[in-house]
């Protein structure tokens, strides 16, 4: 994964794009939020007449519709659902409405929490046309973190982007993150947009991703460049944590390529082994030890050299120093993510989905 990594060139920006693009945010309940986020897309250094912001209220029960209008002047448009308690997959419906009333020949998709600097959608636009992509991830970051469980999340999160760029590098697509994502809507409808995924309520990212890789994998792209990074904030306390983790783990047995299946089962098996020789360490059972020590060695070891080219692109390297906890940690939090975002429903947003 290290070498997919390396493999993916560094960007750089430097002409003046022609493209027209359409930025899509589906919002629910981010009055705290939506304000900064369309100052930063408005305020980004791309051509405005080539500039649509579409954000889709998603039966916002806060001032979220009223702050969007207040920017109609500056062309922002607005749409409402107001279909009810009918769909498991609110955000997939949201996105593919604003597709259809769209205008761009690329869409862009990010959240209504994310921050970004001012060269990034001419970045992500050019990246497009330098490659003739057909879709391309790029990278997101948290930042302004609070508390040492934050930059924790931060260091995982920085682990999950870099993942999914390797498999871009690999010419093997596996993940991205629809905070940064885009595609030509061409694609998308060529596709059939979210037809056949949207019985769920997450994957309008990584199993979109999947429908392109089966027909056009050396098209997808990953914009290696500080000036495409999009910037959220982590989780600020463990429940809304393991809440938005079961909900991207909940589509991980849903992908169509059985291989990455496969490979997240082996996974979660691996970690499950780990606690178990850590079980029989704390009952003195003294063949586990070296079991138990080498594994976590070199799993630590392993995560550190991945990690360390990721953390230095994100400008993050003093975080290295969590990979010792973190990989312990994390082993926990595998096998019981892999358990419960596969079972049972969990909260988005204030709606209980599968």
């Amino acid at each position: 994964m290290r070498k997919g990594w390396a493999r993916i060139p560094y960007f750089n920006s430097s002409k003046v794009t022609s493209e027209r693009v359409s930025v899509l945010i589906a919002a629910r309940n981010e009055e705290e939020n939506i304000a900064r986020t369309i100052d930063c897309i408005l305020n980004q250094d791309f051509p405005k007449e080539n500039l649509e912001l579409i954000i889709v209220d998603d039966h916002s029960t806060d001032s979220t519709a009223a702050i969007v209008r207040s920017y109609a002047d500056r062309g922002v448009r607005l749409l409402q659902l107001s279909i009810g308690d009918k769909l498991n997959s609110y955000k997939k419906y949201a996105i593919t409405k604003a597709i259809e009333m769209s205008t761009g020949d690329i869409i862009i998709t990010t959240d209504a929490d994310c921050r970004m600097g001012k060269d990034w959608l001419r970045t992500v636009v050019q990246y497009f046309e330098t490659h003739d992509s057909y879709l391309v991830s790029s990278p997101v970051l948290y930042s302004e973190e609070k508390t040492y469980f934050e930059e924790l999340q931060t260091l995982e999160f920085m682990y999950l982007i870099g993942l999914g760029a390797a498999g871009i590098g690999n010419h093997s697509p596996t993940t991205c993150n629809g905070a940064n994502l885009a595609y030509r809507k061409s694609v998308f409808f060529e596709m059939g947009g979210f037809n056949g995924i949207d019985n769920l309520a997450s994957g309008d990212d990584e199993l979109f991703l999947h429908k392109v890789a089966e027909k056009y994998a050396e098209k997808i792209g990953f914009c290696k460049s500080k000036e495409a990074i999009v910037y959220t904030d982590a989780k600020p306390d463990l429940k809304s944590f393991i809440s938005q983790r079961k909900r991207w783990a909940s589509k991980s047995t849903k992908y169509k390529n059985k291989k990455v299946v496969a490979l997240g089962v082996s996974i979660w098996l691996f970690n499950l082994a780990l606690l178990i020789s850590l079980f029989a360490f704390l009952f003195r059972l003294p063949e586990f030890n070296w079991i138990l020590l080498t594994a976590f060695a070199l799993k630590i070891i392993v995560e550190f050299l991945f990690m360390e080219p990721i953390t230095t692109f994100m400008g993050r390297k003093e975080l290295l120093k969590y990979v010792p906890i973190l990989s312990i940690v994390h082993s926990f939090y595998i096998v019981y993510i892999g358990i419960a975002g596969n079972t049972g429903k969990y909260d988005w947003k204030g709606r209980q989905v599968n």
